[in-house]
């Protein structure tokens, strides 16, 4: 299984889930405070909604999900060899989910993420115990692979 994941800022999370609701004919997979994602069958989409992170109706970041770590990892491989600079987040907890990922930056700095779900998560800390969780500055990428990080996301 992958699909391809649109994280979008929303400035009314119940507005935007009716919405989305309404446009690919399934309620969200998950609703968090400020937070929901749809598991979308057709066409294979993770929806994300983040509720005031950013400006309304704007991307806050794509991605792929996969199905399982290996899966990261090989990305991670193929990215790196082919002179992207990538940043590696293992058992990362941002948006509800405890995640392993790797980013990349797209020629206009927008974010792509390669992930996989390890986990469901809940609590003060499950969107991501950081204020730069989902937002333009919560990445640093580095010309190889690094340890990994301290924020993620989605």
């Amino acid at each position: 299984m992958s699909r391809v994941q649109l994280a979008l800022n929303v400035s009314d999370l119940d507005a935007a889930i009716d919405f989305y609701s309404k446009l690919f004919g399934t309620t969200p997979a998950k609703i968090r405070p400020g937070y929901a994602n749809f598991a979308i069958v057709e066409p294979p989409l993770k929806l994300v909604l983040i509720e005031g992170a950013g400006e309304p109706g704007s991307i806050n970041h794509l991605g792929v999900e996969v199905a399982t770590t290996a899966e990261v990892q090989k990305a991670t491989l193929a990215l790196a060899a082919k002179g992207l600079a990538t940043d590696i987040e293992e058992q990362t907890t941002c948006c509800f989910a405890v995640q392993d990922k790797v980013w990349v930056d797209g020629p206009d700095a927008e974010r792509w993420e390669v992930y996989t779900v390890l986990a469901d998560a809940d609590g003060a800390e499950a969107l991501g115990g950081d204020e730069r969780c989902c937002t333009a500055d919560s990445v640093t990428l580095t010309s190889a692979p690094t340890a990994a990080a301290q924020s993620g996301c989605c």
